[in-house]
């Protein structure tokens, strides 16, 4: 140890974190300063609290004299460890170390059976910091490696074409099926999933360039996820629009009757989505964290996008006829599942009251005329 310490040039490049109950040679944190020390006879789980306060000179006066100073107490074993330490250590200095760094070494006065109290050359800022390190240093913390992977950046490559992959197949599939069920209203699927892959990708981009935010594998499939996010949005507002033509009214009458219950359930899927991505980034590490702020990004742009694009959309599409006509328009009485004849009215036979008995009943019907379009009875 005698060798280790005269090697010992401060400041040291690399702080040593000994055990408690070995020797070992240290420098002062200001580097002006380097120590042989014996085994720590008192650790930090033994101090109970510390705290930076200034001086007073007691009595019943109690005056501040203006002089920061740090008060330690002990836990009860602690104590006792403290005041055998100030027995054996009067007029001597007693290091206080956190990895490996002398943070202060103060010398002892005298035997001291309670709480101590350090001074000397304090200002508020030193002492504060001299007491957080022995209030903290004080946690019993003990760090385990979870988890270390490695991956090559031929891994990496193929990871991400495959998560690139995944996304393209299944915004496909969700193309396909909104054509195939909603028509022409497609369109605004595509419309709105091609503004919101602008509007993540931008907030991404300023996330890198304003907090250093990176998109990991996990982030990807994040943002693979946010496709089915936002295409619920469009499910539910279509279905309630379908809901309305099926009770009788108009398609542009239903777009706007259908909002307010289509908005509350929007709200309340993407509020549920928000709160599990957000305790999800609370609790998780990793790169599970990435996935959860990805999701929680893309929910909040689904919430801003139905808002100020899709509804809108679809207010202004319904106005033109094309998206109302019965071959072509996804929210037709035609395409909601029931009879279409149900929403026309019907021409019926009734029958007359018989002039007498034995004469046949007298039957009226109603035709249309073809070229004006008026009634005729017969």
């Amino acid at each position: 140890m005698q060798k280790k310490y005269d090697a010992l040039v401060c400041p040291e490049k690399v702080h040593t974190t000994d055990a408690p109950a070995d020797w070992t040679a240290a420098c002062s944190k200001d580097n002006t300063t380097k120590y042989l020390l014996m085994p720590a006879s008192v650790i930090g789980t033994d101090v109970k609290t510390a705290q930076a306060q200034l001086q007073t000179t007691g009595g019943t006066a109690n005056v501040s004299t203006g002089q920061w100073v740090v008060s330690v107490s002990f836990t009860g074993s602690g104590q006792k460890k403290f005041t055998k330490l100030t027995e054996d250590t009067i007029n001597k200095p007693v290091a206080i170390v956190l990895d490996g760094v002398v943070q202060s070494a103060p010398v002892t006065n005298e035997r001291i059976p309670g709480d101590a109290s350090i001074s000397g050359s304090f200002n508020q800022s030193s002492a504060e910091d001299l007491a957080n390190v022995l209030k903290y240093g004080a946690l019993p913390l003990a760090f385990e490696k979870s988890q270390a992977e490695s991956i090559s950046p031929t891994l990496g490559h193929s990871e991400l074409r495959g998560g690139l992959l995944a996304l393209v197949i299944g915004l496909g599939l969700v193309i396909l099926y909104s054509f195939f069920y909603y028509r022409l209203l497609g369109v605004v699927v595509i419309a709105s999933l091609a503004v919101s892959g602008l509007l993540v990708y931008a907030t991404v981009c300023l996330l890198g360039s304003a907090i250093g935010f990176t998109l990991t594998l996990a982030g990807i499939a994040g943002l693979i996820l946010s496709v089915g996010v936002t295409a619920d949005s469009f499910v539910v507002y279509f279905e309630r629009i379908k809901d309305e033509v099926r009770e009788g009214r108009t398609i542009g009458h239903a777009v706007e009757r259908a909002w307010p219950a289509a908005r509350r359930t929007i709200l309340s899927a993407d509020t549920v989505s928000f709160l599990a991505a957000a305790v999800l980034y609370i609790v998780s590490i990793g790169s599970v964290r990435g996935f959860a702020f990805t999701l929680g990004l893309s929910t909040l742009s689904d919430v801003v996008l139905v808002f100020i694009f899709t509804r809108p959309l679809v207010t202004l599409l319904v106005r033109l006829r094309l998206f109302t006509s019965p071959r072509w328009s996804g929210l037709n009485p035609s395409n909601r599942g029931g009879p279409l004849a149900a929403a026309r009215p019907r021409l019926a036979r009734r029958a007359a009251p018989a002039d007498g008995p034995g004469s046949p009943p007298e039957t009226a019907t109603a035709r249309v005329g073809r070229s004006t379009g008026q009634k005729r009875e017969s």
